[in-house]
């Protein structure tokens, strides 16, 4: 035990699999253990480097190795991948994560905070009940509409059929399908209170960071997507550059160059794609804002404005944005507003 140095830790549930090496490179120990034995082993090995797929529960994993004094990396798993040899099994992922923790050239992934899993965890949990919000509001229009019964769109509309529903003398609608549009009626009625109570919560989380209230400056960030990027990146520091972050979302053209010719095609749409739809969220206002009170005072918007569509252009906005994300949570710095707007 005393001879291990590099450890590939590949997680789940109940059953974990464990792949150990020496200095040299030879396997000293491969077994699997099951969930209540893991820290007992880990306790007696002396410090060590441990690699971990980045996934369900490997921050919590990261924080408890960590405080027994072992090294973790946390990897993405696409990046691991490549190092699996042939047949996908526990065994095999635990060695193709002990050689990718090695790599020179791996990129890892920083361990989040209890503060920033809780964070994400409110904007997910919120997510979550906006799609059930949709789901039960395409319910009521699609039962409403086998009665021939149509409403115009938007939250009016819904308002309409809820009170059709709930008109007793309306005989469009019989007693059974009343009775289940009133019950998708309080779905839907709890479902936004619960949405409301998330927004506060969040609203108060943002007031107590104070990286998210400088992010909070910038054109475009509200909030929601300045809580969600605090959370999100546990270490601005570990991208090199603003385009660097920029890519890690999404939001940089995909290349498929060769022989020395550059092919830029459209955004790449990696990474985190909630991130990626509040940045575009954001930079779709900044364009709505300025086509209303006019785009004299952000000249590089009026002639990106001039020449691409509005959804074009608010992808490389969502881009510009980004990068200055990076650049204030990176740097600890503030908004400054460029010379044009000043004046």
């Amino acid at each position: 035990m005393q001879t291990i140095t590099t450890i590939g830790f590949d997680i789940a549930k109940s059953v974990f699999q464990i792949h150990g090496v020496d200095a040299g490179g030879q396997v000293v120990i491969r077994r699997q253990f099951k969930r209540r034995s893991v820290l007992a082993f880990f306790q007696k090995l002396s410090p060590c480097l441990v690699g971990i797929e980045a996934c369900a529960s490997s921050h919590h994993w990261s924080r408890e190795l960590q405080a027994l004094g072992h090294t973790v990396r946390l990897m993405p798993p696409a990046y691991v991948r490549p190092y699996v040899k042939r047949q996908k099994n526990d065994m095999a992922d635990a060695e193709a994560i002990c050689e990718a923790v090695t790599r020179a050239n791996m990129r890892f992934v920083p361990t989040k905070t209890p503060e920033q899993q809780s964070c994400l965890m409110l904007h997910r949990t919120r997510h979550l009940f906006i799609r059930q919000q949709t789901a039960v509001i395409n319910a009521i229009r699609a039962h409403f509409a086998e009665f021939g019964i149509v409403a115009p769109v938007g939250r009016r509309g819904v308002t309409e059929l809820l009170h059709i529903a709930a008109d007793p003398s309306d005989t469009r609608v019989s007693d059974v399908a009343r009775a289940c549009i009133a019950a998708l009626g309080n779905q839907l009625l709890s479902i936004k209170k619960q949405i409301l109570e998330f927004d506060r919560m969040i609203l108060a989380w943002h007031r107590s960071n104070q990286t998210s209230k400088r992010l909070h400056y910038i054109p475009g960030v509200g909030p929601m997507l300045a809580t969600a990027l605090v959370a999100s990146v546990a270490d601005p520091r570990t991208f090199r550059s603003g385009r660097n972050f920029s890519a890690w979302i999404g939001l940089v053209p995909k290349q498929h160059s060769s022989g020395g010719k550059e092919r830029l095609g459209s955004i790449s749409k990696q990474g985190d794609r909630y991130l990626r739809s509040l940045f575009v969220a954001g930079a779709l206002a900044v364009i709505r804002y300025a086509k209303i009170h006019g785009t004299g005072h952000r000249p590089w918007l009026t002639a990106l404005l001039g020449r691409r569509p509005t959804k074009v252009a608010a992808i490389a906005l969502a881009n510009k944005i980004a990068r200055m994300a990076w650049a204030i949570m990176a740097k600890g710095e503030y908004y400054r507003e460029p010379i044009a707007l000043a004046r």
